[in-house]
């Protein structure tokens, strides 16, 4: 890792610096980029610059002195980068182009390596910053954000990578995009400390996406916290799934996924913290489920999952599933509607806890049956179900259930 961290960052030989602006050397930055030479750095000071299409095809460090405003006019791709080693730190970049087809936007990376974004604010542009084939990127400490957007069709993420490897993406803060963060064939990468909020569609997406790891990020009332899509090997580990309410919204939806691992995360207040389609060997371990609609949603296609040392506590249904058997493993969870005791005192439930509640089971098939929630008929369906099991499955359990929650 400590190898990863000295290749991540550029390194720059300044041969030169040039300025631009307030009677300068030179009043543009195209003039600026055109004199300059590779290594170079380019201070550029504050002010509006309407330059259309900045491409920049060498090794350069554009800084920004006093947060000189890029305005794209809505009509261009403000920034290209087309070379290695590009550092852009310090810009306000505006009112990008927009374009469904070839998906413009602020700052476009082409086949870029070893190149920086990092202390910008990105505002009211269509994707705020576009990676393609990019290879150890850093992306920090900017601000993106939209109101441009009126639906997903018409809106573009905050920042998008495709077919790219060892990115970095930290500390971002994302609003009002389509998705605040897009991975698609892209591996090996660190997604880390971003908040993603008020999005569209998805705080973060992983489509066809391997071996990454997403660490201490917050998702916040987005249609759904994240979705982890046809991929493999994925690392979630402390990070904030919260307030992602509302009709088919989810804190985390695995779609396809397999071995990977869902460790020490926060699901709270969402209409359904997390939903398995598909997913295979998953390792679900000190997680906090709480006040959320439905804990967890598990498909009747996902096996060999191991739901560990959880809390679920304060959810309406703690579990539900489509299916009528049981292929995943649950063990030593809290549960904060077990009645159960614990005689010899060895803070497991000497009764088994089974979770999913005739009650979830009717109302998955029948949403309508929620209209009877919280009446003296349900505890009593509930009751009975426990006693004379019929429609659950048997073997939907957790045989060791822990008597108290967990300091997650």
């Amino acid at each position: 890792m400590f190898k990863l961290l000295l290749l991540l960052f550029p390194v720059f030989i300044f041969s030169n610096v040039l300025k631009v602006g307030k009677n300068e050397q030179f009043t543009t930055i195209k003039q600026a980029i055109a004199a300059s030479k590779s290594g170079d750095s380019i201070l550029v000071q504050s002010g509006i610059y309407k330059e259309g299409n900045i491409n920049i095809t060498k090794p350069l460090s554009l800084i920004g002195i006093g947060l000189p405003v890029l305005d794209g006019e809505m009509k261009y791709e403000i920034v290209s980068f087309r070379a290695n080693h590009i550092l852009m730190k310090g810009f306000k970049i505006i009112n990008s182009g927009e374009d469904e087809i070839i998906n413009i936007g602020a700052i476009r990376l082409y086949d870029s390596q070893y190149s920086t974004i990092e202390n910008n604010i990105f505002e009211n542009n269509y994707f705020g910053i576009y990676i393609q084939r990019g290879f150890r990127c850093l992306i920090q400490n900017n601000r993106i954000t939209s109101k441009r957007a009126t639906s997903q069709e018409r809106s573009g993420d905050g920042i998008h990578a495709w077919v790219s490897e060892e990115l970095w993406i930290k500390n971002n803060y994302i609003e009002g995009q389509k998705d605040g963060i897009y991975l698609e064939k892209v591996i090996k990468s660190y997604i880390y400390h971003n908040y993603s909020k008020k999005n569209l569609r998805y705080g973060l997406h992983f489509m066809f996406a391997d071996d990454n790891v997403y660490v201490n990020n917050t998702f916040d009332n987005n249609n759904a916290g994240v979705a982890v899509m046809y991929s493999n090997n994925v690392g979630m580990v402390g990070n904030n799934f919260i307030n992602n309410w509302g009709d088919a919204n989810y804190g985390l939806l695995l779609k396809d996924i397999s071995f990977s691992k869902i460790i020490d995360n926060r699901f709270h207040n969402n209409t359904t913290a997390i939903y398995l389609d598909g997913a295979t060997k998953i390792d679900l371990l000190r997680n906090d489920f709480e006040n959320n609609g439905w804990g967890m949603k598990i498909n009747s296609n996902c096996m060999e999952n191991k739901i560990i040392n959880n809390n679920f506590v304060n959810n309406v249904f703690d579990v539900g599933t489509s299916g009528s058997m049981a292929m995943n493993d649950f063990k030593r969870n809290f549960w904060d509607k077990y009645e159960g005791y614990d005689l010899d005192k060895d803070k497991i439930g000497d009764v088994p806890f089974h979770p999913l509640s005739l009650y979830a089971v009717l109302v998955e098939s029948n949403p309508a049956v929620m209209l009877l929630y919280r009446t003296f008929f349900v505890d009593l369906l509930d009751k009975t179900e426990k006693i004379i099991p019929s429609l659950t499955p048997e073997n939907f359990v957790d045989r060791e259930p822990l008597m108290k929650k967990i300091n997650i």
